[in-house]
């Protein structure tokens, strides 16, 4: 069980904002009632977690879900990257190290490996619940081929069997509906998103024609990379005609946008992140909004074109990084 909004600190903590803000940030989702929080090695170069750690001290171990990733870089080192077994065990260890905490509730694979059998990565995998450092087992941003090869391989060898993906996913980014979510709810693997506002541009902060505001994820290093393809004029002119639907709801824009992704009831939980805590508490009064399927409909009628839904577009680098 996760709570419908998770708190994630892929960019905020360790670089985009100071200790004292994230850890408020982390307080407040708590007091709102977030239990789930996801993070990653990667995230600041392993900052994050350390940060996570600290804002989690002392709070009940049994009352949290926090989830951590494994495969992008942690070290200038040929093995401190991708699935092999020996990232995945040197990798989880330093995440418990820095998380302070003996287990992690979710561990996954945050891309596919393609140097590594997948029989490898598995088995790692499944040492790590045997073992008790890790409770379940997920992966990110993996197509529907290679969660299904994974969930073959762990029923042909009695692996602990995923249970989640975490894809990016909005209204704006929708490429996992077609294979994707079909083959997980066959399969009954959950979706945790992250992005569902689509780095910001939902929130309706981005104009056509003007540039990005200072300070925000458009120009933050580590996240303009995704936010590049969102601001086209294009995109922003039909977000920006969003507003009258948010409005008549009585909605923020983030709002509308995070329980638009929580409607598809393959979605577990979708992950928030934030620089200040109004914003947590702001994403959070979307959990249990239902939109009827005529607001959906004239969501779709809004965004028309703009909306990719490519299946391919779901990809792991062709090499390790």
């Amino acid at each position: 069980m996760v709570s419908e909004i998770s708190y994630g600190n892929w960019i905020t903590h360790g670089s985009q904002v100071e200790e004292d803000a994230a850890v408020e940030c982390v307080r407040a989702a708590l007091d709102e009632g977030v239990t789930t929080f996801d993070t990653a090695d990667v995230y600041a170069g392993t900052r994050a977690e350390e940060v996570l750690g600290r804002a989690l001290k002392g709070v009940r171990r049994e009352s949290l879900e926090i989830f951590t990733k494994v495969y992008w870089p942690t070290g200038s080192g040929k093995n401190d990257r991708g699935l092999s077994r020996k990232h995945i065990v040197e990798s989880v260890n330093g995440s418990l190290r820095r998380l302070q905490t003996d287990y992690v509730d979710l561990y996954q694979a945050h891309r596919f490996d393609v140097e590594t059998p997948l029989e490898e990565t598995l088995r790692a995998f499944d040492d790590l619940v045997r073992q008790g450092k890790v409770l379940y087992v997920g992966v990110s941003e993996w197509t529907a081929d290679q969660i299904a090869r994974a969930l073959k391989i762990a029923d042909d060898m009695g692996f602990d069997r995923l249970v989640s993906n975490q894809p990016q996913y909005s209204m704006l980014w929708r490429v996992i509906e077609a294979e994707v979510v079909p083959l997980s709810e066959k399969e009954g693997l959950g979706q945790v998103v992250f992005s569902p506002i689509a780095q910001g541009v939902l929130t309706g902060k981005y104009l056509p024609g003007q540039p990005p505001p200072s300070g925000s994820r458009a120009t933050d290093p580590s996240g303009s990379g995704f936010i590049s393809r969102l601001l086209e004029d294009e995109v922003l002119r039909r977000v920006q005609d969003l507003k009258p639907i948010a409005a008549d709801l009585g909605l923020t824009m983030a709002q509308l946008a995070v329980a638009w992704v929580l409607q598809n009831p393959n979605v577990s939980s979708a992950i928030v992140g934030a620089t200040r805590p109004e914003q947590v508490r702001d994403n959070v009064k979307a959990s249990g909004v239902r939109l009827d399927e005529e607001i959906l409909r004239k969501i779709d009628d809004v965004l028309g074109p703009v909306v990719e839904r490519d299946p391919a577009k779901t990809v792991s680098p062709a090499q390790r990084p």
